[in-house]
């Protein structure tokens, strides 16, 4: 089982607005990337500071929508460190194209944006058919595809699922379920329903680290039944560096606490060994 360390969900933001300008989908810009923007030079001293030795960089919807360019440019610089996470209009009439022109620019993951700080609750659409033609061709080039929800879209997610068996799905912060009245968690339970699909991942960051310590939940509760349930190769760890406040040490060391329970190997895929299956140009002999 590798070692080293990969972190699948930090952020990088741009101050040069003329090379790189704002475009966040549904037209507000995340408070987060106007008060934190990061180089990447900037996530890469925070990664050495907490001894993560790589990335995969999603692109900040919230500031820059399906313009990928800040992400892709931070690839090309550092390939030895960096792999990318890109968006695209699914919707769009040249979805395909676009997906193919952002593999072109090495960029590895698709990543669907449906919930997050700038939207309140789960936007429509996620399984509209206009996207499989999308889909078909991100499924088809075998990309990852990161999905951020909320468990009111879990309908759609179901019919993407029977759809698209094949598809390899991460869930972006467990659907940031809300765990603050303890076990037996049951707004979470749409997420414990995915077990059933081998093809859906899940991404444990900062987001959920910080609802297990809630109200009545506990790391140790919570997590221990996911590990249980999904197995921690279907399980990656995420900072969400610098969009959750904090250092990157903090946020490696919130959620390694969060974990203390779990075996070494457990730990080990979940800090490490499944980003390098999602993402292979991770693997450390890769670059080597």
């Amino acid at each position: 089982m590798p070692s080293q360390i990969v972190d699948i969900h930090p952020h990088i933001i741009s101050t040069d607005t003329s090379t790189y300008p704002r475009a966040p989908l549904f037209g507000n810009q995340s408070t987060w990337s106007q008060e934190r923007p990061t180089t990447p030079e900037q996530l890469l001293q925070a990664m050495d500071d907490a001894g993560v030795a790589k990335a995969a960089i999603v692109q900040a919807s919230t500031c820059y929508g399906f313009d990928n360019s800040y992400v892709a440019d931070a690839v090309a610089r550092y390939p030895e460190r960096f792999t990318g996470v890109f968006s695209v209009d699914m919707v769009a009439a040249d979805a395909a194209e676009r997906i193919h022109h952002w593999v072109g620019r090495k960029l590895t993951g698709l990543r669907l944006f449906t919930s997050g700080s700038t939207i309140v609750g789960q936007a429509p659409g996620l399984a509209d058919p206009r996207s499989f033609a999308a889909w078909d061709c991100a499924v088809g080039l075998g990309l990852p595809v990161v999905v951020q929800m909320r468990t009111q879209g879990m309908p759609e997610l179901q019919v993407l699922l029977q759809r698209y068996p094949g598809a390899t799905i991460i869930i972006d912060h467990m659907f940031n379920a809300p765990l603050d009245a303890g076990p037996p968690y049951a707004a979470a339970e749409p997420l414990f329903r995915l077990v059933d699909h081998p093809n859906v991942y899940l991404k444990l960051t900062s987001v959920i680290v910080r609802n297990s310590h809630k109200g009545l939940a506990t790391p140790e509760s919570f997590f221990r039944r996911v590990v249980s349930e999904f197995g921690a190769s279907r399980i990656a760890w995420g900072s969400n560096f610098p969009a959750t406040p904090g250092s990157m040490p903090e946020l490696l060391q919130e959620a390694r606490s969060a974990l203390a329970w779990a075996s070494a190997e457990d730990q080990a895929w979940i800090f490490g060994g499944t980003a390098e299956k999602l993402y292979p140009a991770l693997r450390t002999e890769v670059n080597a």
